[in-house]
């Protein structure tokens, strides 16, 4: 099994580093090439969600990106350490404003949408979007 390791701080410019990122080891993992774009929007929306959570709440931790390749699919989770993902997923964040909160259900909605199999996990310390993608065999060159 092997893995990626990606940490950036919470910037919003530092998110398409993190597609570039999530796409090239897609590839290389063997998920389907008509599947890329999808690996690759949401991962945006995964960590432009914590980049602005982060912001939000002045996380200066950086956000966790592990890419993972397993034998038959590619794993990526998206962490952040930000009190207000706990409260999110409770439904409890009267600190939220309805705006911030509908971008967040938004953003969440769309990563949906994009993968099968997603899951999305909180505690005290921040959450995790992990989202997992079906890989091909690699042909074996003889």
């Amino acid at each position: 099994m092997a893995t990626v390791e990606l940490r950036f701080s919470a910037l919003p410019e530092h998110v398409r580093t993190a597609r570039l990122v999530a796409a090239a080891v897609a590839r290389r993992a063997g998920v389907d090439e008509a599947v890329l774009d999808e690996v690759r929007l949401a991962v945006g929306e995964a960590c432009t969600r914590a980049v602005g959570l982060h912001l939000s709440n002045g996380v200066e931790a950086p956000v966790r990106v592990s890419l993972t390749e397993e034998e038959k699919k590619f794993s990526i989770e998206v962490g952040d350490e930000s009190p207000t993902s706990a409260a999110l997923a409770s439904g409890s964040h009267p600190e939220m404003d309805d705006e911030a909160e509908g971008e967040d259900e938004m953003g969440l909605a769309v990563i949906s949408g994009l993968v099968d199999d997603v899951e999305v996990t909180t505690s005290e310390s921040g959450g995790v979007i992990r989202m997992s993608w079906p890989t091909s065999p690699q042909p074996v060159v003889s």
